[in-house]
């Protein structure tokens, strides 16, 4: 669907952004490494070693996300720690795989990162891990989508806050009745260009107990979970629907993966294709399938190609899961 937003629309969420980020730290004028889909570079470039574009008002280096691999690692790095960035925003999975490579290299940024803003993807637990390990930063997520959708925040004890000045949510079960867990109508405040009235998004979520108090003092409604959309699970005709943080909590113990994705075309059979380093042996593939069956089921058929590179979508971002099933033909 097209989404057309006003100025004023624009100029609010962004401003709700800014005063979210303002609250974990960050003031306007900071230095900001971001990690989004936007094409920034030509072949000239690559081949020059520059993945990035300046916005030398605001401070910003926008950083291409197309281009992250082993090979250019060392320009994306040199380029971070000239820059200097205080704060960091974009593609979790960006960071991670940058991250990553430095962790497998032994290194550790230099410099101070004071938070890590992720946007657009799911943060992963070895996501935090990972990137807080190897940047010394916190991280605080937000929710939200490029149709409208009214915000998430998290706050400093880890709480996911909604914010109903934004908008309003509400959550029905699979017949359609209000619930506490499952599928969520939005109905936002900021798109009077395409208004969205329970406007059903795709994503899912799971409420707080209606008791639970945030040690943060915020009356806002807290929610334990959000899943994320309806292709971002794998299914199960033994266990159901398997979420993307269970997926990929099966890599846990697992040496030798650096990248993987999943595949599902049929509900019987499911491909993983993965990117592996030297420590990826056939015994390690064997746990990792072992994980992946625990999740999913024995009597799915799990098949394992090794690749040298996963691409990522238009957007730049990178999908760990990719489910291909007709949603109406599997009861989703």
């Amino acid at each position: 669907m097209k989404v057309l937003y006003t100025k004023n629309d624009i100029q609010e969420r962004q401003a709700i952004l800014d005063l979210f980020r303002e609250y974990h730290g960050y003031v306007l004028g900071s230095k900001v490494a971001w990690f989004s889909g936007k094409s920034l570079v030509t072949k000239k470039d690559v081949s020059n070693g520059v993945l990035y574009r300046d916005d030398w008002f605001n401070k910003i280096r926008f950083f291409s996300t197309f281009h992250i691999s082993r090979e250019s690692f060392d320009f994306y790095w040199s380029s971070l720690i000239e820059f200097d960035p205080k704060f960091f925003v974009g593609f979790p999975s960006s960071v991670y795989d940058l991250c990553l490579i430095a962790q497998q290299r032994g290194l550790v940024y230099p410099g101070k990162v004071n938070v890590f803003f992720p946007t657009a993807e799911t943060v992963l637990p070895i996501h935090r891990k990972v990137i807080s390990d190897v940047l010394g930063c916190k991280i605080y997520d937000q929710y939200a989508s490029s149709e409208g959708a009214p915000f998430i925040f998290e706050c400093e004890y880890g709480g996911m806050h909604i914010h109903p000045l934004t908008g309003y949510f509400e959550i029905i079960d699979n017949d359609g009745n209000p619930s506490s867990e499952g599928e969520i109508l939005v109905t936002s405040f900021t798109t009077h260009g395409t208004p969205l009235v329970r406007y059903r998004i795709g994503d899912r979520i799971k409420l707080a107990e209606s008791s639970y108090q945030c040690p943060c003092g915020s009356k806002f409604q807290c929610v334990d979970s959000i899943d994320g959309r309806s292709n971002d699970f794998i299914f199960s005709k033994q266990n159901g629907k398997v979420n993307l943080g269970n997926i990929s909590n099966s890599t846990k113990d697992v040496a030798g993966i650096l990248c993987f994705q999943i595949v599902q075309k049929t509900i019987d059979e499911i491909s993983v294709y993965i990117v592996s380093s030297p420590d990826f042996t056939a015994c390690e593939e064997s746990k990792f399938i072992d994980a992946l069956k625990l999740r999913v089921g024995d009597s799915m058929s799990i098949s394992c190609v090794r690749v040298e590179s996963i691409p990522r979508e238009q957007s730049g971002k990178f999908r760990i899961v990719k489910n291909m099933l007709n949603a109406g033909l599997v009861g989703i």
